[in-house]
């Protein structure tokens, strides 16, 4: 379990392919090694990943195929900078939300904006995410806390503060770049016991009408 506050921005050494499919993916950092062992988990974009290896300046992880196709690292080019969060400790500090490292998809950047000292970026994103994407919620972009400002057809967005910008690799990203996409855990295991409850299957919408069913 993560918070998605961002503990270090490493660097990406290399994806090297793996037999069979996947890949090991390799990153350079420092933060993140603090108390870290081999099995260990740390997020990377989001993305849960189990610690392969270790070295003094860096770690490996092993990387599934279905990550590589769900997830925006079979993308990225060596030198790339990537947001680390090392799982949280039981008796540790909430700052974010609650992320499982379990990402729901991709979302694309479609524009970013100034105003004032804030950046807005808008994300575009398929149905299935955006359902579960409400204003004033939590939503996990990149491995990145944030919480959704607003919602559109097909978009979101968010907007973010200096502090966030520049110690997260956000702060770098623009129109057309590829993010990692977490839904908030609670709103998704709401839905699916609902839509259970009524004998829905789960691709069916949490709507007024079923909660009124049900009592709420």
């Amino acid at each position: 379990m993560f918070t998605g506050i961002v503990e270090e921005t490493g660097i990406l050494r290399s994806l090297r392919p793996a037999s069979g499919g996947g890949g090991v993916l390799a990153v350079r950092c420092r933060a993140a090694l603090d108390g870290s062992r081999v099995g260990d988990s740390i997020a990377v974009n989001g993305v849960c990943l189990t610690v392969s290896s270790l070295a003094e300046d860096g770690f490996s992880a092993d990387v599934m195929p279905e990550t590589l196709r769900r997830s925006n690292l079979g993308l990225l080019s060596p030198g790339t900078r990537l947001n680390l969060e090392r799982a949280m400790p039981a008796d540790g500090r909430f700052g974010g939300h609650l992320v499982t490292g379990h990402i729901d998809g991709s979302g694309s950047i479609r524009s970013v904006a100034r105003e004032g000292n804030a950046v807005w970026y808008t994300i575009g994103c398929c149905p299935e995410i955006l359902r579960l994407i409400v204003p004033k919620g939590s939503v996990a972009v990149d491995g990145i806390s944030l919480t959704v400002a607003d919602t559109g057809p097909g978009f979101f967005r968010v907007s973010v503060i200096p502090h966030t910008a520049s110690l997260t690799s956000l702060g770098g990203r623009g129109p057309g770049d590829t993010v990692n996409l977490e839904n908030d855990c609670i709103g998704r295991y709401v839905e699916r016991l609902l839509q259970a409850g009524m004998g829905q299957k789960p691709a069916g919408a949490l709507t007024a009408e079923a909660l009124s069913a049900l009592g709420f």
